[in-house]
């Protein structure tokens, strides 16, 4: 079977225009289910979530005025374990969307092989338009709202576009006070005084320089040899461009939502870093060239690394794209067309639910250490951390030769196997 061959892929033709991240995770599924030749009862389980929460709440605001939000979470699988899953704060966030990162969730706990399902959450917000009050009055509220799904041992919420440890340390709070006591493994990602984890928020980003790190390995490369643009200079971005930095990687270019730098010798990443936190941006960093987001994409490079939202690379730009390698820091970046035309052309696509399982596998073991009143160091952390994300690239790329496809293939039948394994043990209830 030709190498570049993905399932994923081959099923449909390009739609005319870009498909919801609902539907391209539902065709995801369905192409694997396919090969797989899945149990039609197991495939019919899988494509729908298990609990979908939908609530409308009210806010006051600073002015005195009363605003009613909307928020949703949605828990894909509870069939290996407890949920786990962000909760987004965005203007566009949508049911389909939610249902989509909740399904996502599932397959990305699983490839890396930690015993949670996926979740997702989400409230229908501006955040940046809204004052820290507000924002700290919207948590507590959306928190109470959605109690009667989440705990410990039920579903673990984190932070995702829009929200941050304080958002969780809000929420922990919360709970904590509904319960008369305190409960820190409710969520993660929280400040380390309230129990949050060493390592947590550059998780993301320094799983996906690792599974970027052994993907070159695997190639006879050196990440030393690398010219790298990060797109979504944010969590998961930055913390990845600091870590390819260090190991000598030439980052030369990066951006956020307001626009991005260049700078072909290769920039300053920690220099970038402290620069956006003093201006809230990365444009207008001296010595570097202004560029588009879009731009940025295209760019002559050897690594492109979309972390911002999904559907950044499309039908649209795909061949444009000039990198040979596209690392997925977000959920969903490239649609099923932009996949194909990048697969026929040689790219190598390392997949969001690989490449950017660092976050949950740190959010995992915050769990357990909040679980154990336990906490590790550092670089206990770090070492867990790429163990864990090691073993994932090998067992990926293992299922993706067995099946004479891409690694995206690999992953989705690496991660369905695993679910549906679990559904069939387990058995139907009553």
């Amino acid at each position: 079977m030709n190498p570049s061959f993905s399932p994923l892929l081959a099923k449909s033709s390009p739609p005319a225009a870009p498909p919801s991240a609902y539907e391209t995770a539902l065709a995801q599924l369905d192409a694997v289910a396919h090969l797989l030749n899945l149990d039609p009862g197991l495939h019919a389980m899988l494509r729908q979530p298990k609990r979908e929460l939908t609530v409308h709440f009210p806010v006051r605001m600073d002015d005195g005025s009363v605003r009613t939000f909307a928020g949703y979470r949605v828990q894909h699988s509870l069939a290996r374990g407890p949920a786990k899953g962000g909760i987004r704060y965005h203007p566009d966030v949508a049911l389909d969307e939610v249902r989509a990162l909740a399904m996502w969730m599932t397959w990305k706990c699983a490839v890396v092989n930690i015993p949670y399902g996926g979740a997702k959450g989400g409230v229908i917000c501006d955040p940046h338009r809204l004052s820290l009050g507000e924002v700290e009055r919207l948590t507590r509220r959306y928190a109470t709202e959605i109690a009667v799904l989440i705990g410990p041992e039920s579903d673990i919420p984190a932070p995702d576009v829009g929200t941050n440890a304080q958002t969780m340390a809000w929420i922990m709070d919360t709970i904590s006070m509904h319960r008369g006591y305190s409960v820190p493994a409710v969520v993660t990602g929280k400040p380390i005084a309230i129990g949050g984890s060493e390592g947590r928020a550059e998780a993301t980003g320094s799983g996906l320089a690792i599974v970027v790190r052994e993907a070159l390995r695997e190639r006879q490369q050196r990440v030393e040899d690398m010219a790298v643009a990060v797109q979504g200079f944010g969590n998961v971005g930055a913390a990845a461009a600091e870590q390819l930095h260090r190991w000598g990687a030439r980052v030369i270019a990066v951006s956020d939502s307001r626009g991005g730098v260049y700078q072909a010798k290769g920039l300053d990443v920690p220099a970038v870093g402290r620069f956006k936190e003093e201006t809230g941006m990365v444009c207008g960093f001296p010595g570097a060239d202004a560029i588009t987001n879009a731009e940025l994409l295209e760019l002559p490079c050897d690594v492109v690394i979309p972390a911002a939202l999904e559907g950044a690379v499309t039908g649209a730009n795909a061949d444009r794209i000039r990198a040979r390698m596209v690392a997925e820091g977000a959920n969903g970046p490239t649609t099923p067309d932009a996949d194909r035309i990048l697969q026929e052309r040689g790219v190598l696509i390392l997949p969001d639910i690989l490449a950017n399982a660092g976050g949950v596998t740190v959010s995992y073991f915050e769990w357990v250490q909040d679980l154990e009143y336990f906490f590790w160091t550092r670089e206990e952390i770090w070492q867990k951390l790429e163990r864990v994300m090691v073993r994932s690239y090998q067992d990926v790329a293992r299922a993706a030769a067995h099946h004479g496809a891409d690694l995206r293939t690999g992953a989705y039948v690496l991660a369905v196997q695993r679910v549906a394994e679990a559904l069939r043990i387990r058995g139907l209830y009553p």
